[in-house]
């Protein structure tokens, strides 16, 4: 194998433009691909990438999605990659090849056909989706912000509700809507995305009121409802982070429900197990994760319930030895039979290590396991609070974080995935650059 190898350059070919996917591109195109070792391909279905734990804010109005928005394209040329636009649609083992599918405009009208690239080592890192459960209703009246497009719809349409409103008011036209009309917001499921948009919500549209809503009062007219159909909020974080949460939003006014599992979302309201029907014109659903359906049982490699493929220690499928899986859509062994949790840290983490195991097998050398290092947890709750938990860096003690603190680190988060993406200047002068403009442009996105 290692004289083939030596031959001509290793395919490597990475599977889905998220925190990992895109992070691991870009270091094997720097470190690989440029010094002709490697050709190294990246296939997405978007053609561009944003940072999945900021798709809320994106929601909310509080960022603009083409200000922080990387071209796929763009970063391959800088760093030496190809990016291939389409979605995963199969894969063919024997073949050692990735099928791709055709590629269609708005109109419907073919750009790219069907393809299929070939590889020596695959890395799967497709991330995951919201989980409906089957639940009535979701997929026709609820929204979703899986992807910066459906985030951005979810601000587009609350915008315009929120014009509607101070229309109806202004004019007291009452035939389409009543004078002073309550919009109502249910998200369901209160993990980090539910409660952080819970939270931004609440602030943005109270400064979206403040760019000449003069007849729309978001105290009185935004009622926001955050549905959980477990016992408490957060559930996978301690549980202290889950009292400083409950207790924000309570403060702000926000309706916490628990122990309420959403049996059907219809266009006016959700409606529970217990019977209650919680008014929603707006519905978000936040509740649970899955992977996309084309890996269930993809060609033969073990998956588990929610179409997570199952690796190794090492990270390599259980059934291949030429393919990885990282992020969202690997189900990875941690502690006490629990998963690795679905975070950005974990894809962070794994990439570097894949990184590793490449450049290993590429010397055949045998691989190393996996080692999760948990860095704690931090949910912002917009502008009024941010809470959470750092791990000790040197003990094994834990350290409690709030506000300004907390906040400062949930920040480096994002700052570490760029650096990461563009190295330390850039990420550097792109954080000035953020800095200056945020004090000339709008506090919230206004279409």
């Amino acid at each position: 194998m290692n004289s083939r190898l030596d031959a001509q350059p290793h395919r490597i070919v990475v599977v889905g433009g998220g925190a990992g996917g895109l992070e691991l591109a870009t270091k094997l195109g720097d470190r690989l691909a440029d010094k002709g070792r490697a050709i190294v391909t990246l296939v997405d279905r978007n053609r561009t990438h944003l940072w999945k734990p900021l798709l809320h804010e994106v929601a909310a109005g509080s960022m603009d999605i083409h200000a922080h928005q990387l071209d796929y394209l763009a970063q391959a040329r800088w760093h030496h990659f190809t990016f291939a636009v389409g979605a995963l649609s199969g894969l063919d083992r024997k073949a050692k090849q990735v099928i791709v599918s055709a590629v269609r405009d708005d109109e419907d009208q073919e750009i790219l056909p069907e393809r299929r690239i070939p590889y020596d080592t695959l890395v799967l890192a497709i991330g995951s989706e919201s989980n409906d459960f089957g639940t009535p209703g979701v997929r026709e009246h609820a929204f979703t912000i899986d992807q910066a497009w459906d985030a951005n719809l979810f601000h587009r349409r609350l915008v315009n509700a929120c014009f509607h409103a101070n229309f109806a008011s202004s004019s007291g036209d009452g035939a389409s809507q009543p004078r002073g009309r309550v919009l109502h917001i249910a998200i369901v499921g209160a993990g980090a995305t539910g409660v952080e948009l819970a939270a931004e919500l609440h602030n943005t549209t109270r400064v979206l009121a403040t760019y000449g809503l003069e007849n729309f009062n978001p105290e009185k007219q935004i009622r926001i409802s955050v549905i959980e159909a477990g016992p408490r909020v957060l559930a996978g974080l301690p549980e202290h982070i889950a009292e400083g949460t409950v207790r924000v939003l309570k403060d702000l006014g926000v309706d916490v429900l628990i122990n309420e599992k959403v049996i059907e979302v219809t266009e006016e309201v959700v409606k529970t197990a217990s019977g209650r029907e919680i008014p929603a014109e707006f519905t978000v659903w936040a509740a649970g994760i899955r992977c996309a359906q084309v890996l269930k049982d993809i060609d033969g490699l073990e998956t588990n319930r929610v179409n997570q493929v199952v690796v190794q220690p090492t990270l390599l499928a259980t059934r291949d030895e030429n393919i990885f899986a990282i992020g969202d859509c690997a189900a990875a062994a941690w502690t006490d039979g629990r998963l690795l949790p679905p975070r950005a840290q974990t894809a962070h983490q794994q990439a570097t290590h894949v990184l590793k195991m490449i450049q290993r097998r590429m010397a055949g050398k045998p691989l190393t396991a996996f080692r999760y290092r948990d860095f704690g947890s931090l949910v912002s709750l917009g502008n009024y609070d941010t809470v959470g938990q750092l791990m000790g860096f040197i003990s094994s003690e834990k350290f409690r974080v709030e506000g300004w603190l907390a906040k400062l680190f949930y920040i480096s988060l994002y700052r570490q995935h760029i650096w990461a993406l563009h190295g330390f200047w850039r990420m550097a002068l792109d954080t000035l650059a953020r800095l200056i403009r945020s004090q000339t442009d709008p506090k919230v996105k206004l279409h």
